[in-house]
């Protein structure tokens, strides 16, 4: 330990590091992870020593997946709520996407307004993506110069009308800008014909909503996209995957050099259609949850790397929003503070570590985001860290979380896996529930 410039040295018999799991002394000089030293190494002279026990020390998550709606939508969400939800549930570094706020993120202009609304309301640091929409192809290297992280899109309905899907022809024409100067295009993959020739049945039964929705919607949505990625040598990342049956595709199109990633969210990987009650919209979403046999098949993609990260997808409403109709109730599940522990209490059901658990919801998202300095516990990096007790449980209130509208398709459940405290660039800003002022930094893609 050099010891000259460390002030913090966070130490715990269980540090997961990109090499694996072990005990460490974790230096932190100033907002940077100086070094990863052995369990009993000298703490210097001048420096704090914070011990966690036997409590997990891990990088601090990244969820590129985040609906803030902030402006516009403020009553959805909002970048105060969302930021806390996410210090409190270990998520230290988060990408807003480009819907549902007013305006959406478009132009360079509606970016720089979303930037002026976040900037003292976030405790966590904050990254924006760009949206790609039909009338828009001029300005997305604009924005990108401007410094979002890439562009999102739909090839269907995204259910508001200021931000309209992408139709074959201009999905080519928008993925040929991205390419040209280096970006990335993720996609909500769902095709429009598919869902517009499936039965429409209004009412309460969750039965007749997974219907809507067929699993054939993403899969040709999905091998559409591909084949654009190959031809136009795209890079292009499909976006909250459900749907098991698109796994072959996926994985034979990275076998061949198709540069595609993929991610799948919480409520795919531990909520089943035979568990969603008739009328409980809590748990709508687009595309749907699944049987629990594609769940199965997911885990199996997640586990063999097909499936890269895992992400929320939090897509928050007001509470009348969520009707008991499930055509018509709002469809997104929100789960920014519960995300860790419903993927823990599932993973190592299923007899994965945290180690895993770290590299799905961390590296991976900071590797698709460019995050070079997020994403892990070691030298040079910055100083993010959750610290949670994997072996408690604890029971979901909805009266607990700290998103606005504190309506989630986990609320009775038990999880295991608590999140002590938060740590973001080495200063603490989460705390066994307990939030500190806001220090989050707003980000721009490292050029």
């Amino acid at each position: 330990m050099s010891g000259q410039d460390v002030n913090l040295v966070l130490r715990s018999t269980r540090v997961v590091t990109p090499e694996g799991t072990r005990p460490a002394a974790v230096a932190v000089a100033g907002a940077t992870i100086d070094a990863v030293l052995p369990y009993d190494a000298d703490v210097p002279a001048g420096a704090r020593l914070e011990d966690f026990g036997d409590d997990v020390l891990l990088p601090g998550l990244v969820d590129t997946h985040v609906h803030v709606n902030d402006p516009g939508r403020t009553e959805w969400e909002g970048f105060w709520t969302a930021t806390r939800a996410a210090a409190a549930g270990g998520i230290t570094t988060l990408l807003d996407m480009p819907l549902n706020s007013l305006p959406p993120t478009t132009t360079v202009e509606s970016l720089r307004t979303k930037q002026r609304v976040a900037e003292p309301k976030a405790h966590v640091d904050t990254g924006f993506w760009g949206g790609a929409i039909p009338s828009n192809v001029k300005d997305l290297r604009p924005l990108y110069e401007a410094g979002v992280f890439g562009f999102k899109c739909f090839l269907s309905p995204s259910g508001v009308e200021e931000f309209p899907e992408l139709d074959q022809e201009q999905l080519a024409r928008s993925m040929a800008e991205i390419a040209g100067f280096g970006g990335l295009l993720i996609v909500h993959a769902e095709d429009p014909h598919h869902l517009a020739d499936a039965p429409q049945r209004p009412g309460p039964a969750y039965a007749d909503f997974l219907a809507s929705r067929p699993r054939d919607a993403e899969n040709t949505a999905i091998e559409g996209l591909i084949a654009h990625a190959k031809r136009l040598n795209a890079r292009v990342h499909v976006l909250h995957l459900s749907s098991s049956d698109a796994l072959p595709l996926i994985a034979a199109a990275k076998r061949e050099g198709v540069r595609v990633t993929v991610e799948s969210c919480p409520h795919f990987l531990t909520l089943t259609a035979e568990e969603v009650p008739d009328g409980a919209t809590e748990f709508k979403c687009c595309p749907p949850i699944r049987e629990a046999a594609n769940q199965d098949a997911l885990w199996a993609g997640l586990a063999d790397g097909t499936i890269d990260c895992v992400v929320s997808d939090h897509s928050p409403c007001t509470t009348d929003l969520k009707t008991p109709d499930f055509a018509s109730a709002w469809g997104g599940i929100s789960s920014l503070q519960l995300g860790l522990p419903a993927i823990w209490t599932e993973a190592r059901r299923r007899g994965h570590s945290l180690d895993d658990v770290a590299r799905w919801m961390s590296a991976a998202p900071a590797e698709l985001a460019g995050l070079t300095r997020k994403g892990a516990i070691e030298a040079g990096r910055d100083a993010d860290f959750a610290v949670l007790a994997p072996e408690a449980t604890f029971t979901v209130d909805p009266a607990e979380l700290f998103h606005r509208n504190q309506v989630t398709a986990y609320a009775g459940k038990t999880l295991h896996g608590v999140v002590r405290s938060s740590w973001l660039r080495g200063v603490r800003i989460a705390s066994e529930g307990v939030l500190a002022e806001p220090t989050g930094r707003l980000l721009e893609r490292d050029r």
